[in-house]
């Protein structure tokens, strides 16, 4: 008897070992394959969490855009998806010019959650309008939120804050030289390459809002110290990604914090660069013609980081990161000119200002002007007014 029952037990515990583990999924799981779908859902692509974060991106990725079909002042304004677009559901009809003119382009919907309709809604209109490539992010801004999204505020929002006078700190993480020309109002400068060395000026209690800013869509430095301090463990912290570029458009350049003067590049030697009005800069005309015709006749470094180096740089430039310039700077050459290049000038700039101040005999200049890098090695570049 005793052997039956333990021959019985030893084949109860092989079987029950040979059973996968099955443990119970949450009710409310935001990942795309437990989400039940439900009626009137935009159910032919529905996406996650991880999908999302993949195409979130400063500057923001190309062939796609991020939709919040929330209302603006109570719920977009206040906290989105950075680099997210407001198109409401309820304006849609109105606002469809803001949609891209490639209709293979990938929309990607969101809104407030698995009990919001607002992105399905939007995504049928999107579709009925000839669009190919549309997904719904159901679980939405909740979710975002709560696996640890970056979040994103509004030009309309940070106007808010300052008028409600609402307890924040608002950064602007742009050189020193370019916020001196200007700055939102009621903002402190604190660079991202001297993030470390100006710490003391965050508040002490790590609870208090932080809003970081720096040149626009294409500036990747307020995202840099959104996350330098995240990890100082400030548990608020917030971009507005537009930065300086939408605010002076929206509401005027507020005066100069210290004086710009336009002051003259010396021209490098041996090649036709001509001073720009900014102190240190050559002017874009004068650069693209000594690239095209003798490009070996200077050093172009990008300093930009190295992921939006990987998205594309001026082919037969160099890249050395800001962060790493001052450790660099040895590496320079003293019988040709420098010419440093970002995607605003705003680091080319900082990048020639530590040069000055330590690199000796180095011919340094940089490009004040807005570039776009294309993958292939091109470029287009726009000289700053």
């Amino acid at each position: 008897m005793r052997a039956r029952k333990l021959k019985l037990l030893v084949a109860v515990l092989a079987a029950l070992g040979a059973m996968p583990l099955v443990y119970p999924v949450p009710a409310f799981a935001a990942d795309a394959a437990t989400i039940q779908p439900r009626d009137g859902w935009y159910n032919k692509a529905l996406v996650d969490f991880d999908f999302v974060k993949q195409n979130v991106s400063i500057p923001p990725k190309k062939g796609v855009m991020i939709i919040d079909s929330r209302p603006a002042a109570r719920q977009y304004d206040p906290g989105h998806i950075p680099g997210a677009i407001n198109i409401p559901d309820s304006q849609f009809d109105k606002m469809v010019d803001k949609l891209p003119a490639d209709k293979a382009t990938l929309l990607l919907f969101y809104c407030g959650g698995l009990e919001c309709m607002l992105s399905h809604n939007s995504a049928f209109k999107a579709e009925k309008l000839g669009y190919t490539n549309i997904k719904v992010y159901p679980a939405g801004s909740p979710d975002w939120k709560a696996k640890g999204g970056q979040v994103s505020v509004s030009a309309a929002y940070l106007k808010k804050l300052a008028e409600d006078k609402t307890p924040h700190v608002l950064i602007d993480a742009r050189p020193k030289r370019v916020a001196d020309k200007g700055m939102i109002p009621n903002a402190i400068n604190i660079s991202d390459s001297e993030f470390d060395k100006h710490v003391d000026k965050l508040p002490a209690d790590k609870a208090t809002p932080l809003v970081y800013y720096c040149g626009g869509l294409e500036c990747v430095l307020s995202d840099n110290s959104a996350e330098k301090a995240r990890k100082l463990g400030y548990s608020n912290v917030l971009t507005y990604p537009p930065g300086y570029p939408e605010w002076e458009k929206l509401h005027g350049a507020p005066a100069a914090t210290a004086a710009a003067g336009p002051g003259a590049a010396p021209a490098a030697a041996g090649a036709a660069l001509v001073p720009g009005k900014e102190k240190g800069s050559v002017t874009v005309d004068s650069f693209q013609a000594v690239w095209k015709a003798n490009p070996g006749s200077i050093m172009l470094v990008d300093v930009r980081d190295p992921k939006e180096v990987a998205a594309g740089m001026i082919k037969g430039s160099v890249n050395i990161p800001m962060n790493e310039l001052e450790k660099k700077i040895a590496s320079l050459p003293a019988d040709k000119p420098v010419v440093f290049v970002c995607g605003t000038g705003a680091r080319s700039g900082e990048a020639y200002d530590t040069v000055k101040l330590l690199g000796g005999k180095v011919q340094a200049s940089f490009l004040d002007a807005d570039v776009k890098f294309n993958a292939d090695g091109t470029y287009t570049m726009v000289a700053k007014k």
